[in-house]
Order: structure tokens, then C-alpha cells, then sequence
């Protein structure tokens, strides 16, 4: 007799494109009842649904899209803090290892939060204009930070499509303003963990580096790109195709993870593989953008490079442009120095894709720089809605 096989089980889930991101969307009060609370279950689930872990680094057999931009998962419920409207939880999936970590956000899927909040149902009817705006207060649960999603409504409903572009992104559509609250990470003792602007980083066969280590949306190192031998200029094949580089940043985001006190040893950089995140900078220069758009010197303040889940993002994380709007906003840090320096509420860079325009309030309180809001723009729009499906053994 043959063996039987159990059945798939189907999860309600929405496919979503927030930002330069995609992530697999699902309403807290849909999941299996065991995934609706954290721990290993859940986590099994998630990487099931993503198709992880895969040693082929493809996630063949799963929703994800083998990047860490597309290796991303988030719950969404009503919330349970106050003055908030849902809480929404991220979940960045390991592409080839059997983990989902926990430590920090996505900006740009923050900017899918409220319109999926507003599609399930979880704001009162009174709050949803017939045209117009509605705003969306978030609990980010994973920072325990406010996000404020400013939602265009059209005929009652999520407007998904119009005309804002968004580099790195094909196509234009609805245009989502995103306010990261209070958005220095509590992680830290600070905004700066050190209390230094600048910090000498002593990286073991790397040598000393200066830099900026700073908690806001997301915990970053921020280096000179000429102290790494780079012009700020490059892009993702000029930096993922080397084994060696790649591992050679990996070690300066495990010191520099040490440095802010994010891990006690090296060893727990491993496991910590989303924060904090590793960027380069340099001043303004003419280059040739991936999509071969010329991005003008005169155009952008600064260059910055970023990398995510170990290999350089095809774009900017969302979490890490509220980094570079803060330290820009601040005189003295690595990157407020290579966009010319002085006072500033806002920045334009230029990333791999193109640039983006990122807005920061910071002020010096009591000897130590606060920063009240840091502000971008994305878009978002549902790619697919229905049920996603896993092996019922995953699921248990």
C-alpha cells in the first residue's frame, strides 16, 4: 500500500509591493491558531510559506523572491496600545537559513500597512473619507514605534494606482506619505549609542574605520566609501559578485553590532543577520543609475550605499533612509559631512536605483540630539489576495 500524504492547508494572505519591498501580508486572526502567538510554530510557518530555508538560494518553492527585499513577511491585527489603530509585526525571512528574524522593520513595507489594515476591515467606516485621505496610526510591535500612514482613498476605497514614481520600482501608482514617529531605536542608550557623532571602529583584518553608529529606524553603520576603497558610485553587481566583500562587510557589521551594543560576542551576529545594517557614503557625483538613468551630480546632496541581509540593496531600505534623513539633519556625522554639512531638514541621495528624498526634525535637547519625525514617500499596491498554501506538516 502506498504511503498517503497529507494535504495542503490554506492561510488567507495578501501579496503586497510596499516600496522598493514585497512581503507576504496576513490578518493576525486568519493564521492558524497556534501561529497567532510567537514562537518556533510560527517561525516554521513563515519560512515554509517563503520556501525557506533553501541552499539553492532561490525560494523556488515558496513566495519569496530571493532577495532580502522579497523575503519578507508581516502580520497585521487591530491594536492593542492605545491611541494606535493596528499593530504590525515584521518578519524578515532567512533566504537559506532556517530562521525569521524579529530585531527591526521595514520602511517600505510600512507603507502597505495601512492600506492592508484599511482593506481588512480594521478601521471604523467613519474613518474612511469617500475620497480624500485617511490616516492610519501603527504600533510598529518589533521597534514599539509609532508609523503614521497618510492613505489616499477614491470612491471609498484604497487607491492603489496614479502617477508617483518611485526609483527602483517599474511602474507608478498611489502615492502613501510615511512618518516614522520619534524614530531613534530604544535599543540603544541614544540616538547614539556611543554618544560620539564619529567613532573610530577597530575591525580585525579590516583595520580602523571612522564612523557614524546610529539608532534611528533602524540600527546603521554608516563609513566613509573612500576609506573602503569605493566611490559611493557602485552598484550591486560591482559588490555582490565578490564572496570576499561581501564577508569582509559582514565582519565590520559584526564589530560595529558590538560597538553599539546590539550583541555581547561575534558569534551572535549570525543570528542576527537584519540589524543593524552597513552603509557607505561620499559627495555628490554624477552615475549612471541601474535601470542606465544618469542621476546628476546637482541633483541628489550625497551618494549612500546600503547593505541588507549581506549583499548591497538594489535601492535604499526604507528603515535605513530614516537613518540618513536623522544623520544628515546633524551637524558633524559622516553623513551630514558628505552632503556638504551644515543645517538641513531633509536630503535627496542618490541610491543604485536613482535617489529618494528623505525628511528629518532633530534637535539638541539637554546635550543629546533628539529626532521627533523623519518622513518619505512610497507607494503601494496588492500584487495577489487569496490563500497561500504549505505542506500540513509545516504547519504543525
Amino acid at each position: 500500500m502506498s504511503q498517503k500524504h497529507p494535504a495542503q492547508i490554506r492561510i488567507p494572505a495578501t501579496y503586497i509591493r510596499g516600496g522598493t519591498s514585497k512581503g507576504v501580508f496576513f490578518n493576525l486572526a486568519e493564521l492558524p491558531e497556534f501561529a497567532q502567538r510567537p514562537g518556533p510554530q510560527r517561525d516554521a510557518l513563515l519560512l515554509r510559506v517563503i520556501g525557506s530555508p533553501d541552499p539553492y538560494g532561490k525560494q523556488t518553492d515558496g513566495m519569496g523572491g530571493a532577495t532580502s527585499s522579497t523575503s519578507k513577511t508581516v502580520i497585521v491585527s487591530p491594536s492593542a496600545e492605545g491611541d494606535h489603530d493596528v499593530d504590525y509585526l515584521f518578519g524578515q525571512v532567512s533566504i537559506d537559513q532556517p530562521f525569521v528574524d524579529w530585531s527591526g522593520n521595514c520602511g517600505n513595507l510600512s507603507a502597505a500597512v495601512g492600506p492592508f489594515a484599511i482593506s481588512q476591515g480594521m478601521l471604523p467606516a467613519d474613518r474612511i473619507p469617500e475620497n480624500g485621505f485617511a490616516e492610519v496610526r501603527i504600533w510598529q510591535a518589533n521597534i514599539r514605534k509609532t508609523i503614521v500612514n497618510r492613505v489616499p482613498i477614491s470612491d471609498g476605497q484604497v487607491q492603489e494606482t496614479g502617477d508617483f514614481e518611485l526609483d527602483g520600482v517599474t511602474f507608478p501608482a498611489a502615492e502613501v506619505a510615511v512618518d516614522f514617529m520619534d524614530p531613534a531605536d530604544d535599543e540603544g542608550s541614544a540616538m547614539f549609542p556611543t554618544g560620539n557623532l564619529v567613532d573610530t571602529l577597530e575591525v580585525p583584518g579590516v583595520g580602523a574605520l571612522q564612523a557614524t553608529l546610529i539608532n534611528a529606524g533602524i540600527p546603521t553603520i554608516f563609513l566613509n566609501a573612500e576609506a573602503l576603497g569605493y566611490t559611493g558610485c557602485e552598484l550591486q553587481d560591482d559588490i555582490n559578485g565578490s564572496a570576499e566583500t561581501l564577508a569582509r562587510f559582514e565582519v565590520i557589521r559584526a564589530y560595529g553590532a558590538i560597538q553599539m551594543g546590539l550583541i555581547s560576542d561575534i558569534s551572535e551576529a549570525a543570528a542576527r543577520q537584519h540589524t543593524p545594517k552597513v552603509a557607505f557614503v561620499a559627495p555628490a557625483s554624477r552615475y549612471a543609475a541601474s535601470s542606465g538613468k544618469t542621476v546628476r551630480r546637482e541633483d541628489i546632496d550625497l551618494l549612500v550605499r546600503a547593505l541588507s541581509m549581506g549583499k548591497l540593496h538594489h535601492a535604499m531600505m526604507g528603515t535605513a533612509a530614516v537613518a540618513i534623513g536623522t544623520a544628515a539633519a546633524i551637524p558633524g556625522t559622516l553623513v551630514n559631512t558628505a552632503a556638504g554639512g551644515g543645517e538641513r531638514n531633509q536630503v535627496v541621495f542618490g541610491h543604485p536605483s536613482g535617489t529618494l528624498k528623505v525628511g528629518a526634525e532633530a534637535a539638541l535637547i539637554d546635550g543629546q540630539w533628539q529626532v521627533s519625525k523623519a518622513s518619505m514617500s512610497r507607494s503601494a499596491r496588492v500584487l495577489m489576495e487569496g490563500w497561500v498554501r504549505i505542506p500540513d506538516s509545516a504547519a504543525s
